[in-house]
């Protein structure tokens, strides 16, 4: 059986069941990240989990999102979650989380002002800004601001912030103890790289080859991974599905256009197949049909 110690072997910290794992167990490193994440704020020293369990349903759940909810000593919100795959809508969805977490402070006839800001912090394994004048940033900060006059800020209740942990490796130069986490995230399996003398990345390391010689943890990483790419597979079967639909109804409304020209009449078949894109065999069968359904 291979080592499980051994770098190759090691559990990818941006599986979810992983991340979830690590940062569920080890709340000092939760803090370290969100501050580093949110280097211009003021600082926190303690997080408390809203979700810390990890159920079977949670785990076998349809919607593959492990997510971490936790609040700070302050009464701030905090999402923060994992995701390796980009799909559609993938800003509404991350919006409404964070909409939900602000609601849910609020007890029928509450007042507004006992709302608490709710922060989002996603990492990203894929690009998500791809035009060629974002290409030079990966961190991204989002809040409500006017447009005419962005340093106007509609209160604070809602931020999001989203990292492009690919974009953002590449990139380089960033903060020291950012750049530690990005290469944990991005380079785990390489050893001169997780030398590392940044503490919390040392620990978040450690923790990461403890679960990784851990049978039950190794399964349940597995398993998500694998329902991760089902998910994604069923989802490209159902797209080329769609596709190979689209396709039989435009073959098919090519062949009625070349049934109405030959109801008409006045053309050969040969400019029917040229004005269509039919060939001249198939043409001449829809001829003999319509002949035949006279």
């Amino acid at each position: 059986m291979p080592d499980p110690l051994a770098s190759a072997n090691l559990l990818d910290p941006k599986n979810d069941y992983v991340f979830f794992r690590v940062f569920s167990e080890e709340p000092e490193l939760l803090v370290d990240l969100i501050n580093v994440v949110r280097s211009d704020e003021v600082p926190i020293v303690e997080i408390s989990l809203l979700n810390p369990r990890l159920t079977p349903e949670r785990l076998s759940g349809k919607s593959l999102i492990l997510d971490l909810r936790a609040i700070d000593e302050h009464g701030q919100r905090y999402n923060i979650e994992m995701q390796v795959r980009r799909f559609a809508h993938w800003s509404g969805r991350g919006i409404l989380y964070l909409a939900r977490l602000l609601s849910e402070q609020l007890d029928a006839g509450a007042e507004y002002r006992r709302l608490k800001p709710v922060i989002g912090i996603h990492l990203l394994d894929f690009t998500l800004f791809e035009a060629p004048d974002q290409a030079d940033q990966a961190l991204w900060c989002f809040e409500m601001r006017d447009r005419e006059r962005p340093e106007v800020r509609l209160g604070r209740e809602l931020q999001l912030n989203i990292i492009e942990l690919r974009k953002a490796d590449r990139l380089g130069q960033l903060p020291e103890r950012l750049s530690a986490w990005i290469a944990y995230f991005e380079h785990w399996r390489e050893e001169s790289t997780m030398s590392n003398p940044y503490p919390p990345v040392q620990r978040a390391f450690e923790k990461l080859r403890e679960l990784s010689a851990d049978e039950e943890a190794r399964y349940w990483a597995e398993a998500r991974a694998k329902a991760l790419s089902d998910e994604a597979s069923l989802l490209s079967d159902a797209r080329e599905e769609g596709r190979e639909e689209g396709r039989e109804e435009g073959r098919e409304a090519i062949r009625n256009t070349a049934r109405n020209l030959i109801r008409i009449g006045g053309l050969s078949d040969l400019q029917i197949a040229q004005a269509t894109g039919l060939t001249l065999a198939q043409v001449e069968a829809l001829h003999a049909n319509e002949a035949d359904a006279i």
